[in-house]
């Protein structure tokens, strides 16, 4: 890896090794070192043990066959339990690690709408659920199957190194009139050879990086385009949109497949260079040993312990070899976390140019839901009007992410009971004002002032309707839900009664009920919730103009002191109104009385 990508992998790393866990992890992460450090022991022990009974075989020492088994026996046992409780807690430490990044980025992706301002930024980063869901835990994984195997490797070089290094004893090459003894000659084959094997390994395999990364990425694009026709099945077959999406799956399936190819085609080359490098280190102790066992120096005990030796020695100094597909992974994974915590940390430091204020009493401090109450003023502030739960906005700016302003020094005091409808043509801006007043949208500037204990509540033209019973969907976005007789209170009076039956029933209620259904549901959820003030974007556009008249004369029959903010085109909605704030879509406005 690069410097950037070291500083990048360490900066991912080091964060659950200096959490609040970091004591009970690094205990465990101590543990299993320990135990890859004894299997090791274990491993040398077994090397010993291959010169004692192949030399036993040579003499024909009957007497010596069964003992040295059971030596084994007892030796192979004891590296079995090691080695399988080595990776068990290996596993135990991935999925705690695992649990505390994936809270971690959960946290910053859902904190201040981080998840939201993605899109408004018209951020890079594609597909968020893959990179916590899958890239998490192949980081942990990874980092873990890497760190492991490189001290295992280390600590096998340093015991086997030796053996390797008495076993080998002195080569003589002759030059000239002078000889040269080179001691421990096999274990400075085997190191050249290593080093050798290391470079070439990185010449041949370094564009799997690349690879892995897009491969990745086409892969969660392609599956990303199969959820979304999923999401919108209806639509789609109204449409007969088979034809078109088939092609736009074909698309993305192209790039997967082409690149596929690619990484076939690199990995096979990787491959041929590492199964030979391999085959190639099993044949050379044999050749650099034969001379000593020929010539008597060596009995065949010494000459398969020097073998068994060998083959260590070269995969400890083979590791990154071996793992160089792993790496390639490793940092493709590492390159798609870094890219998302820099947009997710972007995101979040983008500063409102909206402040929202409530105002409150002296000594007491207000309330307010969905957005609204970041900050306190007092009596003395000009916000203290709205105390008596009046909505003021001071200065308003709001802007687009190109800096043209679609509401400009709009000063304005709603009192509470109000009934605004927000007009404007498409495009004007009437469903970016409702986010910034929301506290959702960054781009603009001014204050929005809330009274003190007001709460608000925002309902867009498609509700959300989270996976689960009819019973969290209605009290959504509170986890609390009210009693059975209130839930089937607020149905009824929506046209639902057909549903009180059904409130514990768990299925896709968002493809189950039509988008009529969803918006009454949505006014379920205002009664409810009985907030001071509402805010409908286009929230009855599905209903037709009776139930529309029935949904707004509902909210003032039930909470009379209601405070309404509507956003729609229907003339019709003029009626349920007192005011209209038309936008004209180039900064200018205007608040005028209905009638």
């Amino acid at each position: 890896m690069k410097k950037q990508a070291i500083r990048t992998f360490w900066h991912l790393f080091r964060g659950y090794w200096n959490s609040e866990h970091k004591w009970k992890a690094r205990g465990l992460l101590a543990f299993v070192i320990g135990l890859n450090f004894a299997s090791v022991y274990l491993l040398v022990r077994i090397n010993s043990w291959y010169n004692e009974f192949y030399n036993a075989l040579q003499q024909y020492a009957q007497e010596s066959f069964w003992p040295l088994v059971g030596e084994f026996t007892a030796l192979a046992f004891l590296y079995i339990l090691i080695a399988v409780y080595a990776i068990y807690l290996r596993q135990m430490l991935q999925i705690r690690w695992r649990t505390w990044m994936t809270d971690r980025y959960l946290a910053g992706w859902m904190k201040h709408q981080v998840y939201y301002r993605l899109q408004v930024l018209g951020s890079d980063t594609d597909n968020p659920d893959q990179r916590i869901s899958e890239d998490i835990n192949q980081f942990v994984t990874l980092t873990l199957q890497l760190l492991l195997g490189f001290l295992k490797q280390l600590t096998t070089l340093g015991a086997f190194g030796v053996v390797l290094w008495n076993l080998s004893g002195a080569f003589t090459v002759p030059l000239g009139s002078h000889e040269f003894v080179i001691y421990g000659y096999m274990f400075w084959f085997s190191l050249v050879y290593s080093i050798l094997g290391t470079i070439g390994a990185h010449l041949v395999g370094r564009r799997l990086i690349g690879l892995n990364f897009d491969q990745q990425r086409f892969e969660a694009d392609f599956r990303f385009h199969m959820m979304r026709v999923r999401e919108n099945s209806e639509s789609v077959a109204f449409y007969r949109g088979e034809g078109a999406e088939t092609v736009g799956f074909k698309e993305r399936f192209a790039h997967v497949i082409s690149n596929y190819w690619q990484l076939m085609r690199q990995t096979k080359l990787l491959n041929f260079y590492v199964n030979g490098y391999a085959q190639l280190a099993i044949i050379v102790p044999l050749v650099l040993a034969a001379p000593r066992y020929f010539g008597g120096a060596m009995q065949l005990g010494g000459l398969m312990q020097t073998v068994s030796a060998f083959g260590r020695v070269q995969d400890a100094l083979s590791y990154f070899v071996e793992s160089y597909d792993t790496i390639a992974q490793l940092a493709a994974v590492v390159q798609r976390l870094a890219t998302f915590t820099e947009h997710m940390e972007t995101a979040g430091a983008l500063a409102d140019g909206v402040t929202h204020v409530v105002a409150v009493r002296v000594g007491g401090v207000g309330d307010a839901a969905s957005g609204l109450g970041r900050g306190v003023v007092g009596n003395g502030d000009k916000a203290a009007q709205a105390a008596a739960g009046a909505l003021a906005l001071t200065r308003l700016d709001v802007a687009l992410p190109d800096g043209r302003r679609l509401m400009r020094d709009c000063t304005v005091t709603l009192p509470k009971g109000s009934r605004v409808l927000v007009t404007g043509a498409s495009g004007a801006g009437k469903s970016t004002l409702l986010r910034t007043l929301a506290g959702i949208w960054p781009y603009g500037s001014g204050r929005v002032t809330m009274g003190k204990g007001s709460r608000a509540l925002f309902l867009p033209q498609r509700p959300y309707l989270p996976l689960g019973s009819l019973r969290r969907a209605l009290a959504y976005p509170s986890t609390v839900a009210g009693t059975d007789a209130e839930l089937a209170d607020a149905l009824r009076a929506v046209g639902l009664g057909q549903l009180t039956s059904k409130l514990d029933t768990v299925d896709d209620w968002s493809r189950i009920l039509s988008l009529g259904e969803q918006q009454r549901l949505a006014f379920a959820r205002v009664l409810l919730v009985k907030p001071d003030w509402v805010f409908l974007d286009e929230a009855t556009s599905a209903l037709d103009e009776p139930r529309e008249q029935a949904m707004y004369e509902l909210l003032k029959a039930r909470l009379p002191e209601i405070s309404i903010v509507s956003v729609g085109h229907r003339s019709t909605l003029f009626a349920q109104h007192d005011e209209e704030l038309h936008l004209a879509g180039d900064g200018g406005w205007r608040l005028q009385p209905i009638g």
